[in-house]
């Protein structure tokens, strides 16, 4: 009889662990879910502050998954229909959250694309005559100066 105390004991700190992972990772859904929002706007200064919440965000999931996997009970189908679910959430919502976090991604290298063009264009500008150069003197084109010689 004293086997059945921690029979049942580790079914519930199971469910508790994975109600707290479910409840994590529908937080960096929404994360997410922000991001991509702030991506798609015209104010990407909110990303830094989004960047610091994810980090943490990714540490406690990491947390979460390592006591889950030392709690794991040897089979699921013992575990009942709740915590089944639970891990059925748990599994779409990691998808989720990965397909977000890719697609997050790929907008971030095309804002980076465009930020690099957008130099790009501005550092030639800064070589052509009647631009100022960081020294404060008016940068001239190498013709430009040709042109004052004997």
């Amino acid at each position: 009889m004293s086997a059945s105390p921690l029979t049942f004991s580790i079914p519930n700190d199971w469910e508790a662990c994975l109600t707290a992972e479910h409840a994590a990772l529908q937080s960096f859904v929404a994360l997410l879910e922000e991001e991509q929002r702030t991506l798609l706007s015209d104010h990407p200064e909110a990303l830094l502050d989004l960047a610091d919440s994810k980090t943490r965000q990714v540490e406690h999931l990491t947390r979460l998954a390592e006591q889950r996997r030392k709690l794991r009970p040897a089979t699921l189908p013992s575990t009942g229909d709740r915590t089944l679910q639970l891990w059925a959430d748990i599994r779409q919502m990691a998808g989720r959250a990965e397909q977000l976090n890719r697609t997050n991604g790929e907008l971030i290298q095309i804002k980076l694309r465009h930020n690099q063009q957008a130099l790009n264009v501005l550092h030639q500008a800064s070589h052509s005559a009647g631009l100022y150069g960081p020294d404060g003197q008016q940068s001239l084109s190498l013709a430009a100066r040709n042109l004052g010689r004997v």
